[in-house]
């Protein structure tokens, strides 16, 4: 802030006023309407729910309300910059700054001083607050929304580390529980520990996994040793957490960015098959914000100019342009999570075609 003091006139506090207004504005009544339809959608879920109405607002709605306000930003963002600026123009009040001596590259100043606040707010929420509200509200939704979803995964095979092997015939993800477990321990090609047990669970006291009705084969060369559970209880600590077997696809939106690092290390040795959507979620979490940037430059430069119909016109086009934007990073992510395409590619590509278009646009706009 101390780089840009004296550098902001009045006209950048009026712009940047306009711009951030609109947008708190605008979010917040986007936000109420999405919470009223949710509200009425899932009344019978929070009836059947038993939890009182702070139960619902501390254990939904803390965490819904934060991931929807991040989804509409972009939308939002460039819904406000149309809107604003076309009211300007339409009023006049743009030509009069240009005329004056303002470049056009002057005049663009406040709005991306505006992007700017938008995008390190979006950038702090996507690292150190929705990994934890989005736990809030994806708990509720496995709980109570998808009470009638499977909930258990099956035919697990996993590689936890260069020696160790486990399999899981069938995991549980409501009791933490697991059914007909085998883990096998290598040196090098050669077997040297087999544990079977008819059921593994995770005690979340302990933070340790319990077998039941287990047994134990240790291999030394020739020499073989059998130990049996029958009946018995056994703790063992493992490199794994019941999240790893969770039948739930929004589970990695709960994760931290400490904890999705180490889970990427951690799946380039298991290699279950969910690279992609860890590494997705990674790179969105950093480059998404961008859009901020993207949809500002492209909405100065669509509605900079006055055009006959006035407002409508413009916030037409806008609206239409940020729907094409969102639809094209579901089809980005879908593309890369489901068809193979490299996840940082994905998360990019948007931004950079968009920002393109921006920068055509802003060639055609007044000067």
């Amino acid at each position: 802030m101390s780089l840009l003091k004296g550098k902001i006139k009045i006209i950048d506090q009026y712009i940047i006023g306009k711009y951030l207004g609109t947008f708190v504005y605008t979010l917040a009544i986007f936000v109420i309407i999405i919470v009223v339809f949710d509200i009425s959608e899932k009344m019978d879920d929070f009836m059947k729910s038993g939890l009182s109405f702070w139960g619902i607002v501390s254990q939904y709605y803390a965490g819904s309300v934060p991931f929807y306000v991040n989804m509409l930003s972009p939308l939002i963002n460039f819904i406000a910059v149309i809107f604003f600026t076309a009211k300007m123009a339409d009023q006049t009040e743009i030509v009069p700054i240009l005329s004056g001596g303002v470049s056009f590259n002057r005049f663009l100043f406040p709005y991306f001083v505006s992007a700017s606040i938008i995008f390190s707010v979006n950038l702090a929420s996507n690292l150190y607050i929705l990994p934890y509200t989005n736990t809030l509200k994806n708990k509720f939704e496995n709980t109570y929304v998808k009470r009638n979803d499977p909930s258990t995964k099956s035919n697990i095979h996993m590689k936890l580390d260069d020696k160790t092997y486990i399999f899981i015939d069938n995991f549980d993800n409501k009791t933490n529980s697991g059914y007909r477990f085998s883990l096998d321990n290598f040196e090098g090609d050669v077997l040297t520990k087999k544990i079977i047990a008819e059921n593994i669970k995770w005690d979340s006291l302990k933070r340790k996994w319990q077998l039941s009705n287990y047994s134990i084969r240790k291999i030394d060369g020739l020499k073989e040793t059998m130990i049996y559970g029958n009946g018995k209880l056994k703790d063992t600590i493992l490199d794994m957490r019941p999240n790893d077997f969770s039948a739930y696809d929004n589970v990695v939106q709960n994760l931290t960015t400490h904890e999705l690092s180490v889970k990427i290390q951690k799946e380039k040795i298991r290699g279950t098959g969910i690279m992609n959507d860890l590494q997705f979620e990674r790179y969105k979490r950093y480059f998404h914000p961008l859009s901020a940037f993207v949809l500002t430059l492209i909405g100065v430069a669509l509605s900079s100019r006055k055009v006959r119909g006035g407002v409508g016109v413009s916030l037409g086009i806008g609206i239409f342009i940020s729907f094409a934007y969102i639809v094209f990073n579901q089809f980005a992510q879908m593309f890369s999570t489901k068809g193979g395409l490299p996840p940082l590619v994905a998360v990019v590509m948007p931004s950079i075609f968009f920002g393109l278009l921006g920068l055509y646009l802003l060639r055609k706009a007044p000067k």
